[in-house]
């Protein structure tokens, strides 16, 4: 099959390649031509584990080719995928979708033979009836049906979860339209793979509804943890009650700073607008963005508890600064909250972290001081910051740590270490929840 993928960015690029690995041939268009240029390089412009091997296996295979002209691929495509960019619009929640719009334009203008047109980018319900009605208008003679195939792909472990998917779900017009997309996800039969073909606004709330309940997960330990600190209780034995209950599950029930990156921020604004613009109430949802916005603030803090009243004129090594591991996403990270309040306040900041650094720098107050290891990072430090709990973090030796400290502060906010083994070590430790 000749499948086009509309974006090169996280999921066209890692969907693309997941579906040439299938065996589709894969032509990834981008309007940005420098970034075509670094991929055809095999440059990969985003940090994801197994990625660059994916991209360049393909590659020498011919199933995966890298272009900014999408007028030389559409009228020989089977399938066009839309994984463009849909940010949350400044000051209101909604999605832009203005780069999905202006693809399915282009698409209509190069429209040879059937062809399905599938939207693999985040969008609000209704988006795939006006993308249908955007091509009609435009292409009033064209032969295609629109189909919404949602993404479920986690940063640091989308491969996996795009080869051994827990669902596939396909919302679409026609039978015609479900045959092909069940065909181009033909290898996944192999494992035995739910793949529920539904209505086009049925998939798009599902991916929004999936990504609300995760956060309400996260938002919800996170006030358990204020509760038990309060109550003398300890968030991971309850949790762990919690989880055994097969009804809910111990997943995304861990304590910390609060929930960040591309997805769980922007998809619960956007469901909060959805339903507010369908007249339907969201006040669950509310909640959630409420209490994570919360729990971010509450960690400034704990770190001012922690080092006595203020942060001022302390040197604090923040270990980890992007929204979780196995990435260099610093989308609404916590650390983008934290660490610029700590600042204001006259804190000296050195950060460190395996891949977030670049990006970081981007995002941050350029006062931090970045390291290039983590033994410069703790060097002389008044305190740690666990932010981010990369595997490199977990292991440290705290005998060695203690050392190059000046001072005896450790603030878990990631709860990966044991009260008892910090403690051993000297350190003052401060966790969330226990």
């Amino acid at each position: 099959m000749n499948v086009v993928m509309i974006g090169a960015g996280y999921v066209g690029l890692v969907s693309g390649a997941c579906f040439a690995e299938f065996g589709a041939n894969v032509t990834c268009v981008d309007v940005d031509a420098s970034k075509i240029k670094a991929l055809q390089a095999a440059n990969i412009p985003i940090y994801e584990p197994g990625l660059d091997d994916l991209v360049s296996r393909n590659v020498k295979g011919g199933r995966l080719k890298f272009s900014d002209q999408l007028k030389d691929w559409i009228a020989d495509a089977d399938l066009v995928f839309i994984a463009v960019g849909t940010p949350t619009r400044r000051g209101d929640g909604h999605a832009d979708l203005k780069y999905v719009y202006a693809a399915a334009e282009e698409i209509a203008e190069h429209l040879e033979g059937y062809t399905v047109i599938v939207d693999k980018s985040t969008v609000p319900v209704g988006t795939a009836r006006e993308v249908h009605n955007i091509v009609s208008r435009t292409n009033p003679d064209a032969d295609f049906d629109v189909a919404s195939n949602p993404e479920f792909l986690r940063e640091g472990s989308a491969i996996g979860d795009f080869m051994r998917p827990d669902r596939v779900v396909l919302g679409v017009q026609s039978e015609r339209a479900g045959t092909m997309l069940r065909e181009l996800y033909r290898p996944l039969n192999l494992i035995e793979t739910p793949i529920m073909v539904t209505d086009l606004e049925s998939a798009e709330i599902t991916k929004y509804a999936a990504n609300a309940f995760l956060a309400t997960k996260i938002s919800f330990i996170n006030e358990v943890a204020e509760l038990c600190e309060k109550t003398g209780a300890d968030v991971h034995a309850v949790a762990r009650g919690m989880g055994l209950d097969g009804r809910i599950g111990k997943k995304f029930l861990h304590a910390g700073p609060g929930y960040g990156g591309s997805c769980f921020p922007k998809d619960t604004l956007a469901m909060i607008r959805m339903s507010q613009d369908a007249g339907a109430t969201s006040r669950i949802v509310q909640a959630v963005v409420d209490v994570n916005t919360a729990q971010k603030r509450r960690m400034v803090e704990k770190i001012e508890q922690a080092l006595g009243g203020s942060a001022a004129n302390k040197t604090i090594a923040v270990l980890g600064l992007t929204f979780k591991p196995e990435t260099d996403d610093m989308r609404d990270a916590p650390s983008l909250t934290i660490l610029p309040a700590l600042l204001e306040q006259g804190a000296c900041i050195k950060a460190h972290d395996p891949q977030g650094m670049d990006e970081a720098r981007k995002e941050l107050p350029n006062a931090i001081q970045y390291q290039e290891s983590v033994e410069d990072t703790i060097a002389d430090a008044d305190a740690i910051v666990l932010m981010t709990e990369w595997n490199v973090y977990r292991g440290l030796d705290l005998g060695k740590v203690k050392s190059l400290m000046s001072g005896d502060v450790f603030i878990d906010l990631r709860n990966v270490y044991e009260r008892g083994r910090v403690q051993s070590h000297g350190f003052h430790y401060s966790c969330v929840g226990r």
